[in-house]
């Protein structure tokens, strides 16, 4: 199991805009396209609250609380339980899912998103958990520097941020008088 692409689905779901159903399977990419598929809009109430959850988790992990971030992962395991099971086509194509056949796509979804999210937390700490240092984004991302120095979600955020800074002590130093 690719527990790094478990967890990105966690950093995924707390980033997306979850307005509506229409939000929520924009949040779904091609290789989940049977969840994009059967979202219901029954599943955009569990969603949002899992979104909100997982946020916690980050804002838990930033702020160095990690028993509380633990907490937060515990209740959150309890709540989408791993029930692991094999499947595929053939025997070339054996895969582990998370959950049992038929669950629906917020059970499966969230499943995964938590689990993957708690094997980051347990192997890599929840100082990899970051939240964007541009006051305009906001975004939750996981710090995979060698050196845990990451601050932004993405190159843009941090180009805009960067440039912004840069423009702030231009206006600065021009207001001074010399």
């Amino acid at each position: 199991m690719d527990f790094d692409a478990y967890a990105r689905t966690a950093v995924d779901l707390v980033n997306a805009r979850l307005d509506d159903l229409g939000g929520l399977r924009a949040m779904f990419d091609a290789e989940h396209q049977w969840m994009r598929d059967e979202a219901a809009e029954k599943d955009v109430a569990v969603f949002r609250r899992a979104q909100k959850r997982l946020r916690d988790v980050f804002e838990h992990g930033t702020a160095g609380r990690d028993a509380e971030a633990v907490n937060e992962l515990n209740a959150l395991l309890a709540a989408f339980p791993v029930q692991p099971r094999i499947s595929g086509h053939d025997a070339s194509d054996w895969h582990m899912h998370v959950t049992s056949r038929g669950a629906s796509v917020s059970a499966e979804y969230l499943a995964g998103a938590v689990w993957g999210l708690s094997v980051w937390l347990c192997e890599f700490g929840s100082a990899r958990f970051g939240i964007c240092a541009d006051e305009r984004c906001g975004n939750v991302y996981l710090d995979t520097s060698s050196n845990n120095c990451r601050r932004f979600c993405s190159e843009r955020c941090a180009t805009r941020s960067h440039v912004a800074a840069h423009r702030a002590r231009k206006r600065a130093a021009s207001l001074t008088p010399a």
